[in-house]
């Protein structure tokens, strides 16, 4: 039976609101509901109904598998090449692929940054992802730069910046630098740096009302002003970094004009930034406001999100050039540098940095802009982990085998079921046969998965234990 949406159109009585309670959920608040039909009119009936449905889940494809499958129906996100949805969650945690990187759970309407980036910024650029944990959009503009470019990801909240750091290694493209500083850190020490800044800007998370009952729970109109006042904060501090003509990506997960259209109308009169069109395809269902794009769950499939392209104006300045102060480094043994490089499939692409007793991995093409990041800047991962010296030798790190680079022909590779590589990741004793003495780089139809080592009557398991499996 087909129905008119016209015909059925929702509109709540806000006197009920107020009196009924909802055992299952928490409601939506009613100051919201009023806001909504503020801004919306007749449609924000539909958009109530919507965030009272079942949240959609969807991935990002990474290339280090060519086929993925899954035990439900999948469907292409329209905005993003990689991105699907599936017709059912599945227990993610028991796949193994998904601990390797293979993918990526993400929210679909934020995949569109992917037109953004497409669309104003070349692949060889700069980019600084401001507000990056727990790094979906890392690991996809990550994907757009490839070898060309480089990304900064960085978190101010610490407890979020190791998971951060970790989902970019476990992408695996070796062109990004995690970083733990403030915005105004970053325009004061990186002026001018940068092609391209997304602000994927904390906000008040209208748009997660469907997934998230703490984001019910602690909204108000006060905490949206609090937000609207934040992210202004938040993008002065930043100017600075972008270079004139740089493109900044200003997005949240909300729907609210304050803390969209109002900061994007903000950015223009003080900021002095243009605002830039994007091309889309009508049937995505996207809402094109006069100042961005708004993606409503009543319209498209995804959660909520608002997305504006900002430019910053051209101006006549001298090139920025950045010198890295010289560091006392631990000095590795030179005979381990051509074993290192022997892990890698193009070990001359990358430079190779050592602190203390740990070798790092970064894009050569980047040294110079990359050590200046480190002298200047809270780092927490540059690039990825080679190798750690281990009384007389050399042994990789955990984020080698994480590295498309890897080359896979330098270490004895076992094959491992699913029952095995679930052990593995959950950091359990081995039990392998016929296998020989040694290290061995473990994997999972065909994809890495980290390292072991045979020492003859056990095999330790040498997968990281802040990333294990802790709960099944």
């Amino acid at each position: 039976m087909q129905i008119c949406k016209k015909s059925c159109t929702f509109v709540p009585d806000l006197d009920k609101c107020r009196k009924s309670k909802v055992e299952s959920r928490v409601m939506l608040p009613v100051d919201f509901i009023e806001s909504m039909h503020q801004q919306l009119g007749h449609e924000a009936g539909l958009l109530i109904r919507a965030l009272e449905t079942e949240p959609v889940t969807s991935i990002r494809l990474n290339t280090k598998i060519d086929v993925l499958t899954f035990d439900c129906d999948t469907e292409e996100v329209p905005w993003h090449m990689d991105g699907y949805y599936l017709s059912s969650r599945p227990q993610f945690t028991l796949d193994p692929l998904f601990h390797a990187g293979c993918y990526y759970v993400q929210e679909a309407s934020s995949m569109f940054i992917q037109q953004a980036l497409e669309q104003y910024v070349d692949t060889s650029s700069v980019v600084l992802d401001l507000c990056a944990a727990p790094g979906g959009k890392s690991t996809l503009i990550s994907e757009f730069l490839g070898s060309d470019g480089l990304l900064v990801s960085n978190e101010v909240v610490r407890q979020r910046v190791f998971v951060l750091s970790e989902n970019i290694q476990k992408w695996g493209n070796g062109n990004a630098v995690v970083t733990h500083n403030k915005a105004v850190e970053f325009g004061e020490r990186c002026r001018h740096l940068f092609d391209c800044i997304l602000v994927d800007a904390p906000c008040s998370g209208e748009g997660m009302f469907r997934k998230d009952e703490g984001a019910r729970a602690e909204w108000s109109l006060q905490a949206v002003r609090q937000c609207a006042e934040r992210q202004r904060a938040i993008l002065m501090d930043v100017w600075d970094a972008l270079k004139p003509g740089g493109i900044l990506i200003y997005s949240t997960c909300t729907f609210n004009e304050e803390e969209n259209e109002k900061n994007v109308e903000w950015a223009a009169d003080i900021l002095g930034a243009d605002i830039m069109p994007l091309d889309y395809d009508p049937s995505w269902g996207i809402v094109e406001s006069n100042m961005g794009y708004h993606f409503y769950p009543h319209r498209t499939k995804g959660e909520g999100f608002y997305l504006c392209v900002l430019r910053k104006q051209d101006a006549l300045e001298q090139p920025v050039s950045f010198h890295a102060p010289k560091k006392e480094r631990g000095i590795a043994h030179p005979e381990f540098l051509p074993v290192m490089r022997s892990w890698l499939q193009h070990p001359d692409e990358w430079a190779i940095r050592y602190w203390d007793r740990f070798a790092t991995a970064y894009p050569l093409k980047y040294k110079e802009l990359v050590d200046y990041l480190s002298s200047q800047m809270t780092c927490i991962s540059t690039g990825f982990g080679l190798g750690e010296e281990r009384g007389k030798g050399i042994a990789p790190q955990h984020s080698l085998s994480m590295a498309k680079d890897l080359r896979k022909e330098a270490f004895v590779n076992v094959p491992l079921t699913r029952e095995q590589a679930l052990a593995y990741l959950r950091t359990e004793a081995l039990n392998l046969t016929d296998v020989p003495l040694g290290l061995l780089l473990l994997t999972y139809e065909g994809v890495p998965l980290g390292f072991a080592k045979n020492v003859g009557n056990r095999q330790n398991n040498l997968y990281p234990n802040e990333w294990r499996i802790r709960h099944l």
